[in-house]
């Protein structure tokens, strides 16, 4: 077990919060010079912490807790009747795994994605520099899963394959396919890929109780929250 005492971490100044608009945001980075192995990550993602490009954070706040780490425990899943219509929807498509790499086809869905899904976010206007920093990292637990339907790209699920689950850090998809719900249907995905691996959760990020486009995290169940340093089960 790597001692997390001996990690050193850095907080930003306060800087306005992309999710609450009347809220000032400040981040704790794990120390940049620290080599980023599974085993680290994995440690620091249950006490709460995310991958962003090549740097671990967690937000800290000092008024609002409004960010809550959230994660799927694999094992006692059961999806509700609308994902299981979503499953089938889906059941043409195939899966890759393949190592983050930049290719055109790649960040022509990604653009497309962000400029008609995320146009009000912080990530507008798209850029190739922006999608490399942010996803394409050599890391050896990071991987692209692609979603085709013969042959045709559809989505991919940018995931973190740790050593306590699956950590889902992005993922874009074809926004002309919104019949076929490609986001919650990724999640899905991870969610049986991560029992196929035998791995206790797929960790969703932070959900955010006042915040629109969070709302469908809590929509897994049983899902569990970290509140005041402890994983808590929501049914």
């Amino acid at each position: 077990m790597t001692e997390l005492a001996r990690l050193k971490f850095y907080a930003t100044q306060p800087h306005p919060c992309s999710y609450l608009l009347e809220e000032q945001a400040t981040t704790l980075f794990l120390d940049p010079s620290q080599p980023m192995d599974a085993n680290m990550y994995a440690e620091l993602s249950e006490l709460g912490f995310r991958r962003s490009g090549d740097h671990l954070y967690r937000p800290h706040c000092q008024r609002c807790t409004a960010c809550v780490p959230a994660r799927i425990p694999a094992a006692r899943f059961a999806p509700n009747r609308q994902q299981r219509r979503i499953l089938k929807r889906n059941e043409s498509l195939e899966v890759r795994a393949i190592r983050p790499s930049f290719t055109e086809e790649y960040y022509d869905l990604y653009a497309r994605y962000i400029e008609q899904r995320h146009a009000d976010g912080d990530m507008y206007p798209p850029s190739r520099e922006q999608f490399s920093t942010f996803l394409v990292r050599d890391l050896p637990f990071s991987c692209f899963f692609e979603f085709r339907e013969q042959g045709r790209l559809l989505a991919i699920a940018v995931t973190d394959v740790l050593p306590n689950g699956l950590s889902a850090v992005y993922t874009f998809y074809d926004p002309d396919e919104e019949r076929r719900s490609l986001g919650r249907y990724a999640i899905l995905w991870q969610i049986g890929e991560a029992l196929r691996l035998n791995l206790q959760a797929v960790y969703l990020g932070y959900w955010i109780k006042n915040c629109r486009k969070m709302n469908y995290k809590t929509q897994y169940r049983p899902i569990e929250l970290f509140v005041n340093q402890h994983w808590v089960a929501l049914t």
